[in-house]
């Protein structure tokens, strides 16, 4: 099991940006498809973002699209969400991910990271 730390999040105004980072222990980071998800209150868990294990596939979520990419640094074991245009709909709690095998319909998730608070004002 690959054990996930993610750092960045915070208080940041309408259309500002934010940059989340992952940490991942473990030897197969480079061999996952890694993500991000996020949970607002009183919602569920929702697909963001996914990363292919060499980096060159990303899919992301249509409320995202455009604003939102991801990244990684298989060297560093560090999967990335750069967000951008924020608005208060995007305030949540954004989860890492590793081993991704199903985000649209349903979750497939071998791990998971603690969350990271992320809010945005209008």
């Amino acid at each position: 099991q690959v054990l996930l730390v993610e750092s960045g999040g915070g208080l940041v105004q309408a259309g500002g940006s934010l940059r989340l980072s992952c940490a991942a222990s473990g030897r197969t980071f480079s061999n996952n498809f890694m993500g991000w998800f996020r949970q607002a209150p009183g919602k569920e868990r929702e697909f963001v973002a996914v990363c292919s294990p060499g980096g060159g596939n990303t899919d992301y979520a249509d409320s995202v699209k455009g604003r939102f990419t991801i990244s990684r640094d298989n060297a560093k074991n560090t999967v990335y969400l750069q967000m951008n245009s924020l608005k208060p709909e995007d305030t949540a709690v954004y989860y890492c991910a590793a081993d991704v095998r199903r985000w649209r319909s349903g979750h497939q998730v071998a791990s998971w990271g603690q969350g990271t608070q992320v809010t945005v004002s209008s």
